[in-house]
């Protein structure tokens, strides 16, 4: 069993109920909800939650690790949403916020419009992006999304990368 499971998970100021295998929890910051699998038990009392096998198989003991992380991910994204900043580098690479679409003019012939998710909140300064929720999947999974459309290049950095992502450039041709 997962070291995360062993102990109770603390809530603080969020509210955690089970209903139906629906977990969901409630902060300041918004309302997250989660399936629990049928092969784990969440208790809740006065010291935190606390996850559970409910048999002794290895997906049930697998999976105890994971929905307690999951937790505690739900737990600290409704308290302070989850925030993630991507960057544009490269002449002429643009990005517009247009209603509920990011839309990128980055060389190609054409501009490449993604939808935003409902639950993430995306904002447009000069060449860099900012999204921001309380679900860490989806900010992390959005984040994924735009910056497959155009990843950094080795060569000249150009592309689309994380904030704190570092590039790795490559030498290229020498003239002999």
């Amino acid at each position: 069993m997962s070291h995360l499971a062993k102990k109770p998970i603390s809530v603080g100021k969020t509210t955690v109920s089970v209903e139906a295998g629906v977990l969901t929890v409630a902060g300041a910051k918004g309302t997250l909800t989660k399936r629990v699998h049928p092969s784990i038990a969440v208790a809740i009392d006065e010291k935190g939650v606390l996850i559970t096998p409910k048999d002794r198989s290895r997906l049930a003991k697998a999976l105890t690790g994971t929905f307690a992380s999951h937790l505690k991910n739900m737990v600290a994204g409704v308290e302070t949403p989850y925030a993630k900043k991507l960057v544009l580098e490269g002449v002429g690479y643009r990005v517009e916020l247009k209603g509920k679409d990011l839309v990128f003019m980055l060389g190609f012939s054409h501009p490449v419009a993604l939808a935003i998710p409902e639950d993430v909140t995306a904002t447009v300064e000069k060449n860099v992006i900012t999204l921001k929720s309380p679900n860490k999947e989806s900010v992390g999974q959005f984040a994924a999304n735009i910056r497959r459309v155009k990843p950094p290049e080795p060569y000249l950095g150009k592309g689309i990368r994380y904030d704190d992502e570092v590039v790795r450039r490559k030498q290229g041709k020498k003239a002999v």
